[in-house]
C-alpha cells in the first residue's frame, strides 16, 4: 500500500511490515509482528503477517498475523498502540476500512467476516455465510448505504447490509477467484477475476452490465479517473476505462463501452504467453503522485506515469542469490548486480531506482567494469558475453555480444588501460580474448548503434584441465592470470596468449586471482582457506595468509595495494595488512557465501554480495576513527590540565566534578585526600559531597567500593560513606543504581577495617596500661633515693 500523500510505501516482509520512503527507497521503520503484547529481543516470538491495511486518512495501520492477533500501530513513531484478539479461529486473509476510517472489516480463513468499530474498540458485526477463505472485502464508498462487498472461494460476490447483518444479494458471474473490486460511482462496480474476464455490474438491478474478456489471469483492475488527459493510453471519448494487471506482466487499458483493449504497454522483453516470472500480482493508482504502481511475482515494485505508462521508478524487492556485483558509473553512482537469473539489475545508489536489463537467456555468472565506469561486460551460462554501455542519463543498453564458448562462461575481465579487449574463461577449460571494436567505444558512433554488434574471439587457448574459476588482466594490459579448479594459477602473455609461468602451491581449487595495482605481485585465494602472494618474475610464493575456516571466494587489493580484503564461503570478510602478514579486522555482514566483492575508484567504499540475497555497502572509516581518537586524546589532555589547575587553586567542588566526568577513581581519591588534609577537612568534604548531582554521587559510590578494599584509603572511603548516610534518606539511597552490589562489597571490608581498628585500640590501651604501671612502680624508688 502507498500512503495518501504518496511519500511512504508499506510492504510486508515475513514477520515485519516495512515502511519505505518512496523517493530514496530507504527503510524508515520496521514494525515487528510479535506474538505477545511486547516483542521479545531477537524476534523469536514473531509471526508471519497475513494481511494489513492503512486507513484512508493515513492515521491507522492495522496488521494481522498467524497468531490470530490484530495490532493497531502509530506507524510514524513505530509504536504499537493496541493489540487485540481477532476472534477469528483462523488467520485473517483480507482487511478493508470504510471511507471514514472508523469501521474495519476483516475477512478470515474461517469463512467469517468481522466488523470492528475503531473508535469505540469493539466488534460490531459477525457475518457468516461465506464458503472457504474470505480473500476480498470492500466497503461501498457511500457510507450512508452501510454495505460491505466480499468474495470467497465460491467465486460469488456477496453484498452485506450492515443494518440487518444479512447477505442481501449475490453477484454470480465469475468462474474463478475474484481478485479485485473497483467502484466507478455509487451504482457501478468493476470486478476482475482469474477466469480471464472483468465484469461490470449495475448495483441498482444487481445484474451484470457487461463482460470484458481480457485473455489473461487478472490480479487487479484499476479505474482511470474521469478527469485528466489519458489520450496517450488510447482514451478517445468519455466513459469508463480501466487498467488491468495480470499474468502477461503488462498493463492494458480497456474501454467498458466497447469491451475493447485500447492500449497495451510496450515492454523491454519478448512477451511470451503467460510468462509466470513476469506476471503482476498487484496494481493500484496513487492520485497524489499521478502514478500507477505494480508489483510483480519477482517482487519488483514499479511506478508508472498514469498518463503515459512510462516507467518512472523501479524498486527491486528481492534478489535471490547474488553471484556478482560491481560499481558502475563515472563517480561510482550505481552498482550492477548479477542475481540468479538471466536479467541484470542496475541500482542507483542515491534513489534505489533499479533498471532491469534483458538480453541473456540463462543465469549470469560474472561481471567486470572498464576503468572509466561507463562500459561493462557480463557473461552467462548461455555460453555468451555481452557488452553494455551506460548513457549520460543513466540508462543502460547492450552494445555488443560474443558467442564462441562451448560451455557456460564463468569468469570475465576487462582491459585496464583502454576499452580495447575482454578476456573470458569457461567451463570448457579455455580462455578467449575478444577485441572491442572502436565503433562501440567512441560515443559518437555508439549512439548510432541500433542492435548489438557481434564480437569474434581473437585468440582461444586451452588453459587448464578443469573449470577456470577466475581470470584477471594486469594493470598494464600485458599479462593475463587464470585460476582453476586444478589447484594451479597460470600467467599468460596478452598479445598471443602464450604461457609464461605456473604458480603451484595451493592444496585445493583456486577461486580468485588478482594483480596488485602497485607491485609485480599476483594474489590468489583458494578453497584450502588460504591466500597467497606470488612474485611475477620468478613465480615463487612470497607470503601465505591463513585465517579463514572456509573457502576464500574473492580477494581485492585495497588501501592503494597495501592491504587485501578477502571474502569467504562462511559469510565473513577479512582485512589483511600485507606488510605484517596479519588479519587486522574480521567483518561479519552476511550469512552465506560472499560471491561479489568490489571496491570503488576512490578506494574508500566496498560493495559485497552474497547467496543470502543481501548486497552490503562498506565505508572505510579508518581516517574518521583516527581523527575521533585524536580529538578525544586532545580533550583528555585539556581536561587533565584543567584538573591540576583546579587542585592548585583549591577549587575542590569543580575538581571533583571534572575527575568524576573523566572517570578517574584515583584522581577523585586524591581530591578527597586533599580536602581532608585541610583544616576543618571533614566539614569541607561534607559540603562538597552534598552539592554533587545524583549521577555524580552514584559514580563516587562505585569508586569508594574500590578504595575501601585498601587499608590505606579506607579512611577516605568511610568519610564519604558517612556523608552519604548522613545526608541521604534511605529511600533515596535505594534509588541509586548499583547500590545493592556496592553495599555487598562494602560490608566485609568495612567489618575487617573495624576489627583492625579494634585490635589497634586494644594494643594502644595495653601500651597505655603498661606505661601507667611502669610509672607507678618507678615512683617509690625515687622516694627512697630522695631519703
Amino acid at each position: 500500500q502507498v500512503s495518501r500523500g504518496g511519500r511512504f510505501m508499506f510492504c510486508p516482509c515475513g514477520t515485519k511490515l516495512n515502511v519505505i520512503d518512496v523517493e530514496t527507497g530507504g527503510l524508515q521503520h520496521s514494525l515487528p509482528q510479535a506474538r505477545g503484547a511486547r516483542p521479545r529481543p531477537g524476534g523469536e516470538d514473531d509471526e508471519d503477517i497475513t494481511s494489513f491495511i492503512l486507513s484512508p486518512d493515513d492515521e491507522i495501520l492495522v496488521t494481522g498475523s498467524r497468531a490470530l492477533l490484530l495490532k493497531q500501530w502509530n506507524w510514524r513513531e513505530n509504536k504499537c498502540v493496541r493489540t487485540w484478539k481477532a476472534v477469528h479461529i483462523a488467520p485473517v486473509a483480507s482487511m478493508a476500512f470504510d471511507s471514514t476510517s472508523t469501521l474495519l472489516a476483516t475477512g478470515g480463513c474461517d469463512s467469517t467476516i468481522k466488523i470492528w468499530d475503531m473508535v469505540k474498540q469493539y466488534c460490531t458485526h459477525n457475518l457468516k455465510g461465506s464458503s472457504g477463505v474470505v480473500h476480498l472485502v470492500e466497503f461501498h464508498p457511500d457510507i450512508s448505504r452501510l454495505q460491505l462487498f466480499s468474495s470467497s472461494i465460491d467465486y460469488k460476490i456477496r453484498i452485506w447490509d450492515l443494518n440487518s447483518s444479512k447477505c442481501v444479494a449475490m453477484l454470480d458471474g465469475h468462474f474463478s477467484a475474484v481478485t479485485s473490486l473497483a467502484f466507478a460511482d455509487g451504482n457501478t462496480l468493476v470486478s476482475s477475476g482469474r477466469d480471464k474476464i472483468c465484469m461490470v455490474w449495475d448495483l441498482k438491478t444487481r445484474k451484470s452490465k457487461r463482460t470484458v474478456p481480457v485473455y489473461e489471469t487478472v490480479e487487479a483492475a484499476v479505474l482511470l479517473p474521469e478527469k485528466g488527459d489519458f489520450s496517450h493510453l488510447g482514451v478517445k471519448k468519455q466513459g469508463l476505462h480501466f487498467v488491468t494487471a495480470g499474468s502477461k506482466g503488462v498493463l492494458k487499458v480497456w474501454e467498458v463501452a466497447t469491451a475493447a483493449c485500447v492500449h497495451t504497454q510496450p515492454v523491454p522483453f519478448e512477451s511470451k504467453e503467460e510468462a509466470s516470472e513476469r506476471s503482476l500480482t498487484q496494481c493500484m493508482f496513487v492520485p497524489a503522485r499521478n502514478e500507477i504502481v505494480t508489483v510483480s511475482v519477482e517482487h519488483n515494485i514499479v511506478f508508472y506515469d498514469a498518463q503515459t505508462l512510462q516507467l518512472r521508478k523501479q524498486l527491486a524487492g528481492y534478489n535471490d542469490e547474488v553471484l556478482d556485483v560491481k560499481f558502475l558509473g563515472p563517480g561510482d553512482s550505481h552498482i550492477v548486480v548479477a542475481t540468479n537469473s538471466p536479467q541484470l539489475k542496475v541500482f542507483d545508489l542515491a534513489t534505489s531506482h533499479c533498471q532491469i536489463l534483458y538480453g541473456h537467456t540463462e543465469t549470469i555468472l560474472a561481471l567486470d567494469v572498464f576503468r572509466k565506469g561507463l562500459m561493462f561486460v557480463s557473461c552467462a551460462k548461455d555460453k555468451s558475453l555481452r557488452v553494455w554501455r551506460m548513457s549520460k542519463d543513466g540508462s543502460v543498453s547492450c552494445v555488443a555480444q560474443g558467442l564462441g564458448h562451448a560451455h557456460g562462461v564463468g569468469a570475465v575481465s576487462c582491459s585496464r588501460l583502454k576499452e580495447s579487449f575482454v578476456v573470458t574463461s569457461s567451463q570448457d577449460c579455455t580462455i578467449k580474448i575478444w577485441n572491442i571494436p572502436e565503433s562501440i567505444t567512441s560515443k559518437a558512433k555508439a549512439a548510432l548503434i541500433s542492435s548489438p554488434e557481434t564480437l569474434c574471439a581473437k585468440v582461444t587457448e586451452r588453459g587448464h584441465d578443469k573449470d577456470i574459476n577466475s581470470v584477471a588482466v594486469s594493470p598494464n594490459d600485458r599479462l593475463i592470470a587464470t585460476g582453476s579448479q586444478d589447484r594451479l594459477a597460470k600467467l599468460w602473455s596478452c598479445s598471443d596468449c602464450s604461457l609464461l609461468g605456473v604458480f603451484t602451491g595451493h592444496k585445493r581449487g583456486i577461486w580468485c586471482v588478482q594483480f596488485s595495482p602497485v607491485d609485480q605481485i599476483l594474489a590468489t585465494s583458494s578453497a584450502d582457506g588460504t591466500l597467497k602472494l606470488w612474485g611475477l618474475r620468478d613465480f615463487s610464493c612470497l607470503k601465505t595468509f591463513e585465517g579463514h575456516d572456509a573457502s576464500v571466494l574473492k580477494i581485492i587489493f585495497v588501501s592503494r595495494g597495501t592491504q587485501l580484503l578477502s571474502s569467504g564461503s562462511d559469510g565473513l570478510l577479512k582485512l589483511w595488512t600485507i606488510k605484517t602478514n596479519e588479519c587486522v579486522k574480521t567483518l561479519d555482514g552476511h550469512e552465506d557465501k560472499i560471491w561479489g566483492l568490489h571496491s570503488n575508484k576512490q578506494d574508500d567504499m566496498v560493495v559485497t554480495a552474497s547467496s543470502d540475497s543481501c548486497i552490503t555497502l562498506w565505508k572505510d572509516v579508518t581516517e574518521i576513527e583516527e581523527k575521533e581518537a585524536q580529538a578525544k586524546q586532545e580533550e583528555q589532555i585539556l581536561k587533565e590540565q584543567e584538573l591540576s589547575n583546579l587542585l592548585h587553586e583549591k577549587r575542590y567542588l569543580k575538581a571533583l566534578g571534572l575527575a568524576i566526568s573523566l572517570d578517574r577513581p584515583h584522581t577523585v581519591l586524591m581530591v578527597v585526600k586533599a580536602i581532608l588534609q585541610e583544616t576543618d577537612g571533614r566539614k569541607h568534604l561534607e559540603e562538597n559531597i552534598v552539592r554533587l548531582r545524583k549521577d555524580q554521587k552514584e559514580a563516587v559510590l562505585t569508586f569508594l567500593v574500590t578504595w575501601n578494599t585498601n587499608s590505606r584509603n579506607c579512611h577516605e572511603a568511610q568519610a564519604v560513606i558517612e556523608t552519604l548516610l548522613k545526608h541521604e534518606a534511605p529511600d533515596s539511597l535505594l534509588q541509586y543504581s548499583g547500590i545493592k552490589s556496592a553495599v555487598e562489597s562494602l560490608l566485609p571490608y568495612t567489618e575487617r577495617h573495624f576489627q583492625r581498628l579494634s585490635r589497634l585500640l586494644q594494643a594502644s590501651m595495653f601500651i597505655d596500661f603498661m606505661w601507667q604501671n611502669m610509672r607507678l612502680a618507678d615512683a617509690p624508688q625515687q622516694d627512697d633515693a630522695a631519703l
